[in-house]
């Protein structure tokens, strides 16, 4: 059997992408995101791409950097801000966004990796949410038809793996990878320890190796804030008046 593991991000993507490919991206804002895979996807210079995922990055970080080298034509996504040239794009048409909920948009992802076409729910009936979709009624209460969504290639983001491909992630930055990882065709994986096969708590598990491709150990994992924010202690408190 052919190895999963890669040594770094370039090898990992090379071959995997061309213009008009739909791309799925774990992580929620800046938290659990493939930032490697993410670097890796602008360098290939592919254009015309559909992206879907949580949010598009923010200013300078994420995604952000695929969208502002012009490569992205659609966004399928619940969380816009922090990310001006998205805003600039959208207005001036040069992108196109279709809004998601959030939780619709998870199930959504989750649908097409289970090989489900389509689900009902209650969530934007009612709304522009609903516009142009089939809507139908259950036990007297109004529904709004969904569609799955499946991508070329996923980008995911996990803390463990062994060399079987089996996946672990760390706390809230399991956050869409999970999904994520079973709706590609193909799904690209960056973790910071690969270990060998055993090593890993079978209970403990998340992403079965079945749904990964390849992988690889990221490098130079940063900790941005999405929105840093300042405010003064109350009086009375420790070191009152400075700076958090």
């Amino acid at each position: 059997m052919k190895s999963k593991i890669y040594p770094d991000a370039a090898s990992a993507m090379a071959g995997a992408v061309s213009d008009g490919m739909t791309i799925m991206s774990g992580g929620f804002g800046l938290c659990g995101i493939p930032e490697n895979l993410i670097t890796a996807l602008r360098d290939t210079g592919a254009k015309n791409l559909t992206v879907i995922g949580n949010n598009v990055g923010a200013d300078h970080h994420g995604m952000w950097a695929v969208l502002a080298n012009g490569q992205i034509r659609k966004v399928l996504a619940s969380y816009v801000g922090e990310n001006k040239i998205l805003e600039q794009l959208y207005m001036s048409g040069g992108v196109e966004i279709e809004f998601n909920p959030q939780g619709t948009l998870a199930e959504r992802i989750r649908a097409g990796g289970a090989g489900i076409p389509a689900f009902y729910t209650r969530t934007g009936y009612g709304t522009a949410v609903a516009e142009g979709k089939e809507t139908r009624q259950f036990n007297g209460e109004w529904y709004v038809m969904e569609t799955g969504l499946v991508a070329d290639v996923s980008l995911v983001k996990a803390w463990k793996a062994d060399t079987e491909g089996n996946l672990v992630y760390r706390k809230t930055a399991r956050n869409f990878n999970p999904m994520i990882a079973t709706a590609g065709k193909l799904t690209l994986v960056e973790v910071e320890e690969i270990v060998e096969v055993g090593e890993l708590d079978s209970d403990q598990i998340h992403t079965p190796g079945i749904y990964v491709d390849r992988v690889f150990v990221g490098q130079n994992y940063v900790k941005h804030i999405e929105r840093l924010t300042t405010r003064k202690r109350e009086a009375g408190s420790a070191a009152a008046g400075s700076e958090i």
